[in-house]
């Protein structure tokens, strides 16, 4: 098996820094303290791919975009080309990923979000070569990313067949004003595995009930400190509050107060008090709760909450099973197993977290 691997270093920086993307923010985000997230996500993936194929020909480009991961885990990579500049352009992806067609390659593994995927499909376009995706972008809609990195190994090694997947993408500037709009950008040949995630689905449903039950507990909870997440149905939760909160952001509520509107990790954990609860719904079609769209979400907000999940019966039912990747993976298998899911004023619906 031979494998092009490339890394978009500065893949999802934006995210807990509350950027929602890192699109021509990359500079800001690194003011506002973004650590790369990237690395650590291909880490993961090439650790997993080592351990179960360590006879892999890998085929990568320099650094920042793999090379020195790759012989971090064990590998021997034939880097095929440099970077053009100080920072990372998708004139470098598309570069990197020529060479692999060019040099014959299986798959194209690629690190990155939904506009590391359209450069990499971009690149491929008239190629049978397939692609896959180790998610770690802020937005990930496409449907061509893997679960999780180590699922992305998986797949990478015992994939038999592909078949045609959207990618999708969104313009960071709307998504950051609160619209979302999602674009067909490429139809892709992605490897066929249970582990691959769906398209970001718009949910339907009357959810009134549901955020009119939500938001008289919230109400109820005095000094509990509420952090309420994005998405349409949480929106619904904030809109029964009367309070104007983000749309696509995270939002710190206690005692009738928004302490902190479309916050960031830090700003979510300085406002941490002695009872915290965050309210999240999951993304329709695909099932996550934490891990898309929600980086200020980390395992470290995470851990000094308890978690109400809230979603509409109608999304439920697009829905097989819930899904964490936190970038944690002790925290995320503690989030496993069997959870309550608010779907009305008073019910509950149970569904499996994997």
């Amino acid at each position: 098996m031979r494998i092009g691997l490339v890394v978009n270093p500065v893949a999802g920086m934006g995210g807990r820094v509350g950027l929602k993307g890192t699109d021509g923010k990359v500079e800001e985000a690194r003011k506002r303290g973004a650590k790369p997230r990237a690395p650590d996500r291909a880490t993961r993936a090439l650790s997993q791919l080592y351990d179960a194929a360590p006879e892999t020909e890998l085929l990568t480009w320099g650094d920042p975009m793999g090379a020195s991961l790759a012989r971090d885990v064990g590998f021997d990579p034939e880097v095929l080309g440099e970077t053009t500049g100080d920072e990372t352009t998708a004139a470098d992806t598309a570069a990197a990923v020529t060479a692999f067609v060019d040099a014959d390659v299986d798959l194209v593994l690629f690190v990155g979000g939904d506009g590391t995927a359209a450069d990499v499909a971009d690149a491929l376009d008239g190629s049978d070569v397939p692609m896959l995706g180790v998610p770690a972008g802020v937005k990930v809609y496409s449907s061509v990313f893997a679960v999780s990195p180590e699922d992305a190994a998986v797949i990478a090694t015992t994939f038999e067949r592909t078949e045609a997947r959207e990618v999708m993408d969104i313009d960071e500037d709307d998504y950051r004003a609160g619209e979302v709009h999602p674009e067909l950008r490429a139809v892709a040949h992605v490897p066929v595995a249970e582990d691959l995630q769906s398209s970001k689905q718009t949910s339907s449903g009357t959810v009134e009930a549901l955020a009119a039950g939500v938001a008289d507990d919230i109400r109820a909870g005095t000094g509990v400190t509420y952090v309420l997440g994005p998405g349409s149905t949480v929106g619904a939760v904030k809109a029964e509050l009367a309070i104007d909160g983000s749309p696509l952001g995270v939002d710190v509520y206690r005692d009738g107060e928004v302490l902190v509107r479309d916050a960031t990790e830090a700003e979510i954990l300085a406002n941490l008090g002695d009872e915290n609860v965050i309210v999240v719904t999951p993304i329709g079609g695909q099932g996550f709760i934490f891990g898309r769209g929600n980086p200020q979400l980390s395992p470290d907000v995470i851990r000094r909450c308890d978690v109400s999940v809230v979603a509409s019966r109608s999304k439920l039912d697009t829905i097989p099973v819930l899904r964490v990747d936190t970038d944690d993976t002790a925290l995320d298998d503690d989030l496993r197993g069997w959870t309550k899911v608010r779907v009305g004023r008073v019910e509950r619906r149970m569904m499996k977290i994997e």
